[in-house]
């Protein structure tokens, strides 16, 4: 009796370590945004000259000049050393109204590539 009570916990032991292994190695997949425009898809990653020619023109459009960071630290790179030595970084922000029953969609673009897709009621706050 002894002897089936432990190879009932060794075998519970083993086949929870097995699941936590399958459970561990198992990818995690990144989930990216993409636009559907016309019948054509725009994701994170594409250019500008492909978000215009599948969506076509912007709704709204509008342009800022983003802080530059340290890389270490993350830090903004402080005021006087950023506008002589390090320039800010340009970001387009393209909002387009998918129509009636969708949510507006705002198209973030650096270095002109896609870089985020967010979907919202209203336009989203800068970051």
């Amino acid at each position: 009796m002894v002897k089936g009570r432990t190879y009932q916990r060794v075998a519970k032991r083993l086949l929870r370590t097995c699941c936590i292994i399958m459970i561990a190695s198992v990818p995690i997949v990144a989930s990216a945004e993409s636009l559907r425009c016309n019948g054509q898809s725009v994701s994170e990653g594409d250019t500008r000259l492909a978000l215009r020619y599948n969506c076509g023109e912007p709704l709204l459009a509008d342009t800022y000049c983003a802080p530059v960071y340290y890389a270490p630290t993350f830090q903004p790179v402080p005021e006087p050393f950023a506008s002589i030595v390090v320039p800010c970084q340009l970001v387009e922000e393209w909002l387009y109204d998918r129509g009636p029953g969708n949510l507006l969609a705002v198209v973030r673009i650096r270095s002109g590539v896609v870089q985020s897709i967010q979907y919202g009621r209203s336009l989203p706050r800068r970051y």
